[in-house]
């Protein structure tokens, strides 16, 4: 018997859906990647106030999910 294939799962347990608040990294200062894509987000939903450079991953997290929920909300 082979054992199973978790690409193939249909339904996959995760633990990909954390909380940035439970992150064990999430004081760390935010990634290159998140500074780039926060600060493009802020840009299209007309909130430059949005972006700061000094945020930490967990509160970047956030404020990208924030402002990707408006974008698909229509703005």
């Amino acid at each position: 018997m082979t054992d199973p294939n978790p690409k193939l799962d249909p339904d996959p347990p995760t633990n990909t859906e954390k909380d940035p608040s439970d992150w064990v990294s999430g004081n760390d200062p935010m990634t290159g990647a998140q500074a780039s894509y926060l600060k493009t987000l802020s840009e299209e939903v007309n909130e430059p106030e949005a972006f700061a450079a000094d945020l930490d991953k967990a509160e970047a997290s956030r404020r990208i999910d924030d402002l990707k929920g408006r974008l698909r909300a229509g703005g």
